[in-house]
């Protein structure tokens, strides 16, 4: 794409974005709404809502060139389209979600106040105060009690006292609750920032680092007095602390804590399915680190069967994610039976909604697909199109995204050549890869080591192979269950690929014989 049709303003992007992420019944509906008013199908953000509609890519010139409006008053019909495109949206049924009609309601006795119509404004704020409480909205429901003592400042009524004491208490209860929420989610979130770009605790240090940071910010509550919203952000901030460390059957513990509240309170699902498909995710994340087999293939399945069901709501958000876990999982379950050949067919289901996806997937989950996916082939034995998506993150400007992941891909990347037969190429993997790991300050001794035994194959006599392999097997089992050094083989199964070589058969061959003993 030439610089001029990129360099586009950040307006100009999202407003083509927004358009492009439009289903057919929400174009439908965009243009019944347009059409309710006559004249507004002739207007011109209708004319450009068209014409930006079939744009296959952004391009500024092109809208200029085709006459609905000048360079100057680009930028402000732009503003209406994009405007006018969220009416719309708000008032379709699929997005009448219980806060949007928390929030309507709450409109309409600010308008109703605004008339000094108090009465009737205190009866819809009552109203929409029960719903916030009842649907764990407790943001809005607080607003709603800071309102409503406004309102009761100016409309006196004989209960005046009973009922200043009354919103007092509310008040008080709410806030502290939002409080307890408010210190949770925080932590929650920088605890998922950490996992997301560095990835696990390296050493001791970090280790200590994680968990004083965790208990220095775990507000004081009683789990008795916990509701649904507290309960969930107190669950999440205990699975990234246990991924952070590595402590999966902690992870497996509170994911599914994190699940079965969902299953306790059913119509949360519907409420919040964002949440509801990240606790999934995780609690089969650590069931596959784990090795559980039948568990994770049981949760699996009623994944499956949940994300099929009607009564599952499904957007362009959870689309979206539905497409990331999923896939993600179910490359999981090829990887643990070692069936990497039958799970092939995965790669161009995903590719396909990569691309559908691609304006709305983050950089970080599309190093993680392709990481996966070249895992995949790998298991397979098909190392020139491993190397292919390796070279996708390698290659990515974008270092930031998924750190841990990147090194991993680089070591992977390093075997694969070795596989190849790329020996001309393998001097300069090593030292690109040594250079990386050193500058991302990620360099373990489990990486280390195996780096430089795979530099050492090379001046090996072929006779001399198997035994080399035995030696370097041997070295590094004995990192396999070490607090830090382990997460080297969550992400590529370093003694399969050796065992297999030991043993003269594939991949796939040793860890379906592991799997086995996995079983239960």
């Amino acid at each position: 794409m030439k610089k001029s049709a990129t360099l586009v303003n950040t307006q100009s992007d999202a407003l083509f974005v927004l358009i492009k992420s439009l289903s057919k019944s929400e174009k439908r509906q965009f243009k019944l709404y347009v059409g309710r008013l006559e004249g507004n199908t002739d207007a011109k953000f209708f004319s450009l809502f068209k014409f930006l509609e079939k744009l296959k890519v952004y391009d500024e010139r092109e809208i200029i060139k085709s006459g609905i409006v000048t360079k100057q008053q680009l930028s402000n019909l732009k503003a209406h389209l994009y405007r006018q495109l969220l009416i719309s949206l708000r008032l379709n049924p699929s997005h009448q979600n219980i806060r949007v009609q928390i929030r309507e309601q709450l409109d309409f006795a600010t308008v109703l106040y605004q008339k000094g119509l108090y009465k009737q404004s205190l009866k819809l704020l009552d109203k929409a105060k029960a719903m916030a409480i009842e649907n764990e909205e407790k943001n809005i429901a607080y607003e709603i009690v800071e309102f409503e003592k406004v309102i009761e400042t100016q409309y006196i009524t004989r209960s005046i006292s009973t009922r200043a004491d009354e919103l007092s208490e509310q008040a008080k209860e709410l806030s502290q609750q939002n409080v307890i929420t408010s210190k949770l989610s925080n932590l929650s979130l920088q605890l998922y920032s950490i996992l997301l770009k560095t990835g696990p605790a390296r050493n001791d240090d970090e280790f200590h680092k994680i968990n004083t940071y965790f208990n220095d910010r775990l507000p004081k509550f009683e789990l008795a007095t916990l509701h649904f919203r507290e309960k969930l952000w107190l669950y999440k901030a205990y699975v990234w602390r246990s991924f952070l460390t590595q402590d999966f059957l902690m992870c497996y513990k509170y994911s599914h804590k994190w699940v079965q509240l969902f299953r306790e309170n059913p119509k949360m699902i519907s409420l919040h399915p964002v949440f509801y498909l990240k606790g999934k995710n995780y609690l089969l994340e650590s069931l596959f680190f784990l090795k559980h087999y039948s568990k994770f293939k049981q949760e699996l399945a009623l994944f499956e069967d949940e994300i099929k069901s009607e009564d599952f709501p499904l957007n362009s958000n959870t689309e979206l994610l539905i497409f990331q876990y999923y896939n993600a999982n179910q490359l999981h379950l090829h990887f643990l039976e070692g069936t990497f050949r039958e799970g092939e067919y995965l790669v161009h289901k995903i590719e396909q909604k990569m691309d559908d996806y691609r304006s709305r997937l983050d950089s970080h989950h599309i190093v993680v697909l392709y990481y996966k996916i070249a895992c995949l082939y790998f298991g397979m034995g098909e190392n020139r199109l491993c190397i292919s998506y390796l070279n996708k993150i390698i290659d990515s400007k974008n270092l930031k995204a998924a750190e841990d992941l990147q090194c991993f891909a680089r070591v992977l990347n390093l075997i694969a050549h070795y596989e190849c037969g790329m020996d001309y190429h393998l001097e300069r993997q090593f030292r690109e890869t040594y250079k990386f790991l050193l500058k991302m300050e990620n360099l373990q001794a489990v990486q280390k080591e195996f780096i430089f035994s795979i530099k050492a194959l090379g001046d090996v006599y072929p006779h001399e192979v198997k035994r080399e392999f035995k030696k370097i097997h041997a070295r590094l089992q004995k990192f396999e269950n070490h607090p830090y050094e382990k997460r080297a083989f969550l992400y590529l199964d370093i003694l399969s690929w050796l065992e297999s070589k030991i043993e003269n058969t594939t991949i796939g061959e040793i860890i379906r014989k592991k799997a086995q003993a996995f079983i239960r």
